[in-house]
């Protein structure tokens, strides 16, 4: 089995947002929409004990995609190397997808009436090459690869984070791909 995923370092992210512009501009992302966003989380903690961290957050390219399984038409697909895409020619723009995704990071795209979403830029992992928001991240805090292999960087940075520094966003049975390397406690995750 392979899992194309992220291993995303939150202790390195500085909320710099380049990940962003790099996929609205690689993509052709309409104004209003984004398929990759950086929250904010904190502070978190008991004053002066805060702290800080910026989270981003965009298709987590899961195991058991909901948005696959509830999609009427078959254009919500998952590829055999995990990448989660929707198919435009075959979205009827019903938006079960956007509902079922726990995570809010799919889009309607009112002009062609269809739902859009972080593809992890497949054009360019098809051509060997990282996804544009991993090539722009000026922290080098996104790591890009197959987490089912254990040589890949990113299955070498979960491993060396080591096993409670590594997080992933709720799971409801959906199974998230991306893992978050965080070596502070906080009480949004689940550790996995």
């Amino acid at each position: 089995m392979v899992q194309k995923a992220m291993a995303i370092d939150l202790d390195r992210c500085i909320g710099c947002f380049s990940c962003i512009v790099a996929c609205k501009q690689e993509n052709n992302v309409r104004l209003g929409s984004y398929w990759n966003k950086v929250l904010s989380v904190g502070p978190v903690g008991k004053f002066p004990d805060l702290e800080q961290y910026y989270l981003p957050v965009l298709c987590q390219h899961c195991e058991n995609p909901q948005c696959v399984a509830v999609c009427p038409t078959g254009a919500s697909q998952k590829r055999a190397d995990g990448i989660v895409l929707i198919d435009k020619d075959k979205c009827i723009g019903c938006r079960y997808c956007t509902m079922a995704c726990p995570y809010g990071v799919r889009y309607f795209n009112e002009e062609q009436g269809v739902v859009e979403k972080c593809t992890m830029c497949a054009h360019l992992v098809e051509s060997g090459q990282d996804p544009a928001c991993v090539k722009a991240c000026c922290a080098k805090a996104r790591i890009f690869g197959d987490i089912s292999d254990p040589n890949s960087k990113a299955s070498q940075l979960i491993r060396a984070a080591g096993s409670s520094s590594v997080h992933a966003l709720v799971d409801v049975g959906n199974h998230p791909a991306f893992r978050y390397i965080l070596h502070r406690k906080t009480a949004i995750w689940r550790s996995s």
